[in-house]
């Protein structure tokens, strides 16, 4: 009985303390925590679990670590917001991904971010022509910014976008879906002057139009 009991303080205890440090720490939003935020809040939940693993142990000696964390997680946000470029050193700069619409490869690859999580995170923001997106921030939170062209006033399509071409490669279930085949688009894109597919970065087709994005690093 004694044990359920001590389990039944801890896990109090250690709800409180969390609960506690957390507020200590700041307020952000779960998908804009900074490494620096993630690192640290791994490590408390992993300390929280073993002060359950030996109930032998001295309770207070267990959360010392938590408190420890919390103080040098505040001591080096407070430095961040005095230094930038401690700032950048810990949590790392934004990353252009499109520039004045055009996909920077360098910095995808850099990033460690291919095209799959690139059209992703636009279709979430509910962009489906690449045509709309003049710049295209990737931030230090992972989060993708997104300033659209002022043309987007023009006509913003709801039809489904259709990647044609991803990194070289042609898409041939989305060629399927719209009743054409490779040599269709080998045709189209030749009269457009593009003869190479691999120099291609993302060949897409909506409402009729192609979007192309070359790839500079392939010449």
């Amino acid at each position: 009985m004694e044990t359920y009991l001590a389990i039944i303080f801890r896990t109090t205890v250690i709800y409180l303390v969390i609960w506690f440090l957390f507020r200590m720490m700041g307020k952000r939003e779960v998908g804009e925590l900074s490494v620096l935020d993630l690192v640290v809040s791994i490590m408390i939940g992993d300390i929280a679990v073993l002060s359950f693993e030996d109930l032998e142990k001295p309770f207070v000696r267990q959360t010392i670590p938590m408190f420890v964390l919390a103080g040098l997680q505040m001591t080096l946000a407070l430095i961040s917001l005095k230094s930038v470029r401690f700032r950048n050193f810990m949590d790392g700069k934004p990353q252009i991904i499109i520039n004045q619409g055009k996909i920077d490869e360098k910095a995808m690859r850099k990033q460690r971010y291919n095209f799959d999580d690139l059209l992703t995170q636009l279709r979430e923001q509910g962009i489906n022509d690449l045509n709309v997106v003049k710049f295209a921030i990737l931030e230090t939170s992972g989060k993708l910014s997104v300033i659209k062209n002022t043309q987007e006033e023009r006509s913003e399509s709801v039809e489904t976008p259709y990647p044609l071409i991803i990194d070289g490669e042609i898409q041939e279930a989305n060629l399927d879906k719209i009743g054409k085949n490779h040599f269709w688009l080998r045709y189209q894109l030749k009269k457009m002057g593009e003869t190479n597919i691999k120099e291609i970065s993302i060949c897409g087709y909506i409402d009729g139009q192609f979007y192309i994005d070359k790839n500079e690093t392939k010449k």
